[in-house]
């Protein structure tokens, strides 16, 4: 499949298939008052298993969710129930917002079959698909990582792109943020962006609860003055949303979009890094 995105109606006709599975990756910003697990357990698409972006993280990392070791990445995997062999489709209750970080987080660890449910969960419910309450522990799955370190920028990467000019930088927060309007929501943070970087805020991406077309999404990039066919580093406040875009790209084909992890919270919270305001 060349598209990251499958319809509800793709996995309706899946859904008992067992090299299909389905992960529920929702994630809300702090101070949401929204709690993925109880959502979880309240309404899932059937046999799902919650991916829990706060917990499948390296735990010695003060920065928020960042990637863990490959070892422990395959771990949590096989505990959801993921082989070698699975294809994984994600959704979130939002409709596209934090699915496509689990979607990145996969293909960094080397899996390739993996998409994003289009419009998520409310998208699944209102097509009329049936749900799932409560918990169920899958079987344990033999997933196995193959690490891609090219699809994960860090500090040195990026102040490296930043230095050279290239790759370009897209950051998906909003315009507030990026142009230093707007503080950021978690303390002790700069406000502004990076030098060179440009704004392709993900909600852009975003419509319905699902993301846009190729067509739509090309124009939206063009206009933010992006690159297309350009080696691309997405950012973001945490790692979340800059995988909007890294999903937008791959729809236009470009699968080699590496993703900050600490993105904004690691940037704006050192003295030493370079922050500029305005447009």
């Amino acid at each position: 499949m060349s598209d990251p995105i499958v319809s509800c109606d793709w996995l309706a006709a899946r859904i008992d298939d067992p090299a299909i599975v389905v992960l529920d990756a929702s994630w809300h910003m702090p101070g949401s008052g929204r709690d993925p697990a109880a959502d979880f357990a309240a309404a899932h698409v059937p046999g799902a298993t919650l991916f829990d972006i706060d917990e499948v993280r390296d735990h010695g990392n003060p920065l928020p969710h960042m990637l863990p070791d490959p070892s422990d990445f395959a771990v949590a995997a096989r505990r959801l129930g993921v082989s070698t062999g699975s294809t994984i489709v994600v959704y979130d209750t939002v409709g596209v917002f934090s699915a496509p970080r689990a979607w990145w987080s996969f293909r960094a660890m080397g899996h390739d079959a993996v998409f994003v449910l289009d419009g998520g969960l409310p998208r699944w419910i209102a097509e009329g698909h049936p749900v799932e309450t409560g918990w169920a522990a899958p079987p344990h799955g033999d997933f196995k990582a193959h690490f891609r370190a090219e699809l994960v920028a860090n500090l040195e990467s990026v102040s490296a792109a930043i230095a050279a000019g290239s790759p370009q930088i897209l950051d998906a927060r909003p315009a507030g943020r990026f142009t230093g309007e707007v503080a950021e929501p978690r303390a002790n943070l700069r406000s502004g962006h990076m030098p060179g970087a440009k704004n392709v805020p993900f909600s852009a991406l975003v419509a319905n609860g699902a993301l846009v077309s190729a067509g739509a999404a090309r124009d939206i990039l063009t206009a933010a003055a992006a690159d297309i066919d350009a080696p691309t580093i997405a950012s973001c406040g945490s790692g979340i949303s800059a995988a909007v875009v890294a999903l937008a790209l791959a729809r236009l084909g470009r699968w080699d979009t590496a993703v900050y992890d600490g993105s904004w919270t690691e940037w704006g919270g050192r003295a030493d890094a370079a922050v500029v305001t305005g447009p």
